[in-house]
């Protein structure tokens, strides 16, 4: 693969996937998506992603920015629905501003971008983030500036690519998406391409733990305690067991006076 005739394509994707992800008051926020979508509908990455673009410009023709910004609302921000997580640290592990997110500032402290905490609010292991960071990190190497060629290739391969199939599932799958259906199957044709790109495995999906519900079960106090004495009587048994001492050993410390 050219990786530098692919790069300016690449940019345009993270830019646009900048755009559908950030949150942001700008009015100016979605300035060029639609000069964005005529580029990837003419160049589309599969059949799929060429149907999903297609029908995101229709979207925004027939309903424009509003409704867009209306149904980023439901699927992210609004506390009355089953809101999509878009961080990193949750899908490692189930909290906000986890480890992700500090190996993500780690990343950003080793280059020229700065965060703008003023507009931007979202975390920085946020997929918001993450897009627009790998969107800076292309335009830096495009300019000329190699160095910056494996820190785009850690971050994809350490941050983004271990959680975003779980991140698309979740989009594609709330009930509030319709035009980010759309988008979810765009992003997920390009992970695949820039799986290609940085030569990176999936990763292997995570087993879904399930918690057996314990049956409902009534006993009386006098069976409780005798379940409770039999309880003590294994775990005793289980500690001698463990430390080999003799049951013996036992008998009799009373009377020695020891504790």
């Amino acid at each position: 693969m050219n990786k530098e005739a692919v790069n300016g394509a690449r940019s345009l994707y993270y830019g646009f996937f900048s755009k559908m992800f950030v949150f942001t008051s700008d009015k100016n926020r979605f300035d060029g998506i639609k000069e964005a979508l005529d580029v990837m509908i003419a160049n589309p990455m599969d059949e799929n992603s060429a149907e999903a673009l297609k029908e995101i410009k229709e979207f925004l023709e027939v309903g424009g920015v509003k409704d867009l910004v209306s149904e980023y609302d439901d699927i992210f921000h609004n506390p009355t629905t089953n809101v999509v997580r878009d961080t990193a640290s949750f899908y490692d592990e189930q909290i906000e501003s986890g480890k992700k997110r500090l190996e993500v500032k780690n990343f950003l402290a080793k280059t020229k971008i700065r965060r703008d905490e003023k507009n931007f609010k979202e975390s920085e292991d946020s997929v918001g983030f993450l897009v627009t960071f790998m969107h800076e990190l292309i335009e830096l190497v495009i300019r000329g500036e190699k160095s910056y060629d494996t820190l785009q290739h850690c971050l994809f391969k350490e941050i983004i690519n271990e959680f975003i199939d779980e991140y698309i599932e979740a989009l594609y799958e709330n009930d509030k998406s319709n035009i980010y259906k759309s988008l979810a199957v765009v992003l997920n044709a390009f992970i695949e391409f820039e799986r290609l790109y940085f030569d990176v495995n999936k990763p292997v999906s995570k087993e879904k733990v399930i918690k057996k519900e314990e049956p409902c079960e009534f006993i009386s106090d006098e069976e409780a305690a005798r379940r409770k004495r039999n309880r003590e009587a294994k775990s005793a048994d289980s500690v001698m067991k463990a430390c080999d001492i003799p049951e013996e050993s036992f008998a009799g410390k009373e009377e020695e006076g020891d504790l």
